[in-house]
């Protein structure tokens, strides 16, 4: 872990903040190349109507834009949840030199937890992988949020049945 994962890592929870403003779940990430952030998403996939629209994508497509090359060879991706299959995909098709992630996705963890795309030594690209930086403030974003949704469901459900 560099110092500045954390610093870093502030950013994309700022990310997962605007996507929990927009009542997404609140998953966030940039990217960096050298010390300047080309890349920023949060979740947008019911904002946009685009199940793609992960974090991770987002912040993908605008450093692309940013840097004007698909290809990210010297970038570290920061984002707050393990990412899942279809954008851990996403990372090693744009050559992401780097990830960096808080918290594990145990059920759907496309790098670490369920599968491991970013290093499958079958695929033509493999990147360093760095978990577990601010891993506490991330877990506790996400399931806040759902449990707030739960709580919501149990209201609404207790009110039409009260």
């Amino acid at each position: 872990m560099t110092p500045l994962d954390e610093i870093w890592m502030r950013f994309a929870l700022d990310e997962a903040e605007e996507a929990r403003s927009l009542d997404e779940v609140p998953i966030g990430a940039v990217v960096v190349i050298g010390e300047r952030i080309v890349g920023r998403g949060h979740n947008r996939v019911i904002t946009d109507q685009d199940p793609t629209a992960h974090a991770e994508i987002v912040a993908l497509r605008d450093a692309a834009r940013t840097m004007r090359n698909y290809r990210l060879i010297d970038a570290t991706v920061y984002v707050t949840i393990e990412p899942c299959a279809m954008c851990a995909g996403a990372l090693v098709n744009a050559r992401v030199k780097r990830l960096v992630y808080g918290a594990k996705d145990d059920k759907a963890g496309g790098v670490e937890s369920v599968f491991r795309i970013c290093t499958d030594d079958r695929l033509n690209h493999r990147l360093e992988v760095r978990s577990g930086v601010l891993e506490e403030e991330c877990r506790e974003m996400i399931q806040s949020f759902f449990r707030e949704k739960r709580k919501e469901k149990g209201q609404h459900k207790e009110g039409v049945e009260g």
